[in-house]
Protein backbone atom coordinates (compact mmCIF):
# COMPACT_ATOMS: atom_id res chain seq x y z
CA UNK A 1 0.00 0.00 0.00
CA UNK A 2 1.29 3.57 -1.02
CA UNK A 3 0.83 6.46 0.71
CA UNK A 4 0.56 9.69 -0.11
CA UNK A 5 1.49 13.00 1.49
CA UNK A 6 -0.81 16.01 1.29
CA UNK A 7 0.26 19.60 1.82
CA UNK A 8 -1.23 22.66 2.59
CA UNK A 9 -1.24 25.23 -0.17
CA UNK A 10 -2.81 27.44 2.14
CA UNK A 11 1.00 27.77 4.49
CA UNK A 12 -1.86 27.16 7.26
CA UNK A 13 -0.67 24.60 9.51
CA UNK A 14 -3.05 21.45 9.95
CA UNK A 15 -6.23 21.73 12.05
CA UNK A 16 -7.09 19.52 14.74
CA UNK A 17 -8.75 16.01 14.20
CA UNK A 18 -12.36 17.74 15.30
CA UNK A 19 -14.55 16.91 12.76
CA UNK A 20 -17.82 18.17 14.40
CA UNK A 21 -20.01 20.01 12.99
CA UNK A 22 -21.84 23.01 14.83
CA UNK A 23 -25.16 22.90 16.14
CA UNK A 24 -27.44 23.50 12.73
CA UNK A 25 -30.97 24.74 13.02
CA UNK A 26 -33.72 23.97 10.86
CA UNK A 27 -35.09 27.35 10.16
CA UNK A 28 -33.09 30.34 9.05
CA UNK A 29 -35.80 32.79 10.09
CA UNK A 30 -34.35 35.76 11.83
CA UNK A 31 -30.90 34.60 11.66
CA UNK A 32 -27.92 36.35 10.24
CA UNK A 33 -26.39 35.05 6.93
CA UNK A 34 -22.71 35.89 6.75
CA UNK A 35 -21.32 36.23 2.90
CA UNK A 36 -17.53 35.69 3.22
CA UNK A 37 -15.99 36.87 -0.79
CA UNK A 38 -12.56 35.47 -1.50
CA UNK A 39 -12.03 38.26 -4.19
CA UNK A 40 -12.29 35.91 -7.42
CA UNK A 41 -14.23 37.48 -10.04
CA UNK A 42 -17.97 36.78 -9.60
CA UNK A 43 -18.35 35.39 -5.81
CA UNK A 44 -20.11 38.44 -4.41
CA UNK A 45 -22.66 38.50 -7.15
CA UNK A 46 -23.42 34.51 -6.41
CA UNK A 47 -23.21 35.06 -2.50
CA UNK A 48 -25.75 37.95 -2.91
CA UNK A 49 -28.14 36.28 -4.59
CA UNK A 50 -27.92 33.60 -2.28
CA UNK A 51 -28.12 35.42 0.56
CA UNK A 52 -31.24 37.65 -1.16
CA UNK A 53 -32.68 34.23 -2.03
CA UNK A 54 -32.17 33.00 1.58
CA UNK A 55 -33.56 36.55 3.11
CA UNK A 56 -37.09 36.15 0.55
CA UNK A 57 -37.68 32.61 0.52
CA UNK A 58 -36.76 31.63 4.49
CA UNK A 59 -37.33 34.49 6.54
CA UNK A 60 -33.40 35.17 7.16
CA UNK A 61 -32.90 38.67 8.59
CA UNK A 62 -30.52 40.16 6.40
CA UNK A 63 -27.21 39.39 5.41
CA UNK A 64 -23.28 40.99 5.49
CA UNK A 65 -20.70 40.99 3.14
CA UNK A 66 -17.22 40.17 4.20
CA UNK A 67 -14.32 40.07 1.88
CA UNK A 68 -10.78 37.92 2.73
CA UNK A 69 -7.95 40.09 2.27
CA UNK A 70 -6.39 37.48 -0.64
CA UNK A 71 -8.63 34.42 -2.03
CA UNK A 72 -5.64 32.01 -1.25
CA UNK A 73 -5.51 31.70 2.05
CA UNK A 74 -7.93 31.48 4.41
CA UNK A 75 -9.66 34.16 6.42
CA UNK A 76 -7.56 35.96 8.79
CA UNK A 77 -7.96 35.70 12.81
CA UNK A 78 -9.15 39.12 13.32
CA UNK A 79 -11.76 38.39 10.53
CA UNK A 80 -13.28 35.07 11.72
CA UNK A 81 -13.56 36.80 15.09
CA UNK A 82 -15.51 39.84 13.92
CA UNK A 83 -17.56 36.80 11.31
CA UNK A 84 -18.28 34.93 14.71
CA UNK A 85 -20.00 38.05 16.65
CA UNK A 86 -21.86 39.05 14.34
CA UNK A 87 -23.51 36.49 12.24
CA UNK A 88 -25.75 33.23 12.26
CA UNK A 89 -24.71 31.06 9.42
CA UNK A 90 -21.91 31.93 7.16
CA UNK A 91 -21.13 30.97 2.88
CA UNK A 92 -18.21 31.22 1.48
CA UNK A 93 -16.71 30.93 -1.59
CA UNK A 94 -15.89 30.61 -4.56
CA UNK A 95 -12.75 28.72 -4.80
CA UNK A 96 -12.29 28.41 -8.41
CA UNK A 97 -8.47 27.25 -8.61
CA UNK A 98 -6.57 25.04 -6.62
CA UNK A 99 -5.19 27.23 -3.33
CA UNK A 100 -8.14 29.49 -3.53
CA UNK A 101 -10.43 26.19 -3.27
CA UNK A 102 -8.25 24.72 -0.44
CA UNK A 103 -8.80 27.78 1.29
CA UNK A 104 -12.28 28.20 1.34
CA UNK A 105 -12.53 24.60 2.33
CA UNK A 106 -10.32 25.87 5.79
CA UNK A 107 -12.58 28.53 6.09
CA UNK A 108 -15.41 26.42 5.89
CA UNK A 109 -13.79 24.32 8.74
CA UNK A 110 -12.61 26.96 11.12
CA UNK A 111 -15.89 28.26 10.99
CA UNK A 112 -17.66 25.20 11.64
CA UNK A 113 -14.93 25.03 14.66
CA UNK A 114 -15.77 28.56 15.77
CA UNK A 115 -19.18 27.41 16.46
CA UNK A 116 -20.92 29.36 12.49
CA UNK A 117 -23.13 26.75 10.30
CA UNK A 118 -20.77 26.87 7.43
CA UNK A 119 -21.22 26.30 3.23
CA UNK A 120 -18.00 26.60 1.60
CA UNK A 121 -18.21 26.75 -2.22
CA UNK A 122 -15.73 25.77 -4.56
CA UNK A 123 -16.02 24.95 -8.19
CA UNK A 124 -16.15 21.18 -9.23
CA UNK A 125 -12.91 21.01 -11.07
CA UNK A 126 -11.02 21.86 -7.76
CA UNK A 127 -13.34 19.52 -5.78
CA UNK A 128 -10.20 17.48 -5.27
CA UNK A 129 -8.47 20.34 -3.85
CA UNK A 130 -11.34 21.51 -1.09
CA UNK A 131 -11.00 17.32 -0.23
CA UNK A 132 -7.55 17.25 0.33
CA UNK A 133 -7.59 20.33 2.67
CA UNK A 134 -10.42 19.03 4.97
CA UNK A 135 -7.93 15.56 5.44
CA UNK A 136 -5.75 18.05 6.08
CA UNK A 137 -7.75 20.22 8.41
CA UNK A 138 -8.63 16.50 10.25
CA UNK A 139 -12.17 17.20 9.03
CA UNK A 140 -12.31 14.34 6.19
CA UNK A 141 -15.96 14.50 5.77
CA UNK A 142 -16.34 18.02 5.36
CA UNK A 143 -19.24 18.64 3.25
CA UNK A 144 -18.68 21.37 0.62
CA UNK A 145 -20.83 22.49 -2.59
CA UNK A 146 -18.97 22.76 -5.98
CA UNK A 147 -20.19 24.92 -8.50
CA UNK A 148 -19.82 24.20 -12.50
CA UNK A 149 -16.70 25.17 -13.63
CA UNK A 150 -15.78 27.75 -15.36
CA UNK A 151 -17.00 30.58 -13.04
CA UNK A 152 -14.96 33.58 -13.31
CA UNK A 153 -16.07 34.39 -16.69
CA UNK A 154 -20.08 34.09 -16.31
CA UNK A 155 -22.44 36.49 -17.34
CA UNK A 156 -25.01 38.18 -14.91
CA UNK A 157 -27.02 35.89 -15.63
CA UNK A 158 -25.26 32.61 -14.98
CA UNK A 159 -24.23 33.72 -12.14
CA UNK A 160 -27.85 33.63 -11.02
CA UNK A 161 -28.59 30.60 -12.71
CA UNK A 162 -25.71 29.04 -10.40
CA UNK A 163 -26.35 30.33 -7.47
CA UNK A 164 -30.33 28.98 -7.52
CA UNK A 165 -29.01 25.64 -8.67
CA UNK A 166 -26.84 25.89 -5.90
CA UNK A 167 -29.26 26.71 -2.88
CA UNK A 168 -30.83 23.17 -2.60
CA UNK A 169 -27.20 22.02 -1.66
CA UNK A 170 -26.97 25.14 0.87
CA UNK A 171 -30.11 24.64 2.55
CA UNK A 172 -29.12 20.78 3.13
CA UNK A 173 -25.70 21.71 4.11
CA UNK A 174 -26.77 23.79 6.90
CA UNK A 175 -29.54 21.79 7.65
CA UNK A 176 -32.68 23.62 7.17
CA UNK A 177 -36.01 21.98 6.01
CA UNK A 178 -36.75 23.52 2.80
Amino acid sequence: MTQELVLDPTGATAGTADSTLSARTASLRGLTIGLLDNTKPNTTDLLHVIGDELQRSYGAAGSKLYTKDYFGTPASAELLEQIVGEVDVLITGVGDCGSCSAATVADGIQFERAGIPTVAITSDSFYPSGRAMAQVQGFPGFDFYAVHHPFASLTADEVRERAMTALPEVLRILGVES
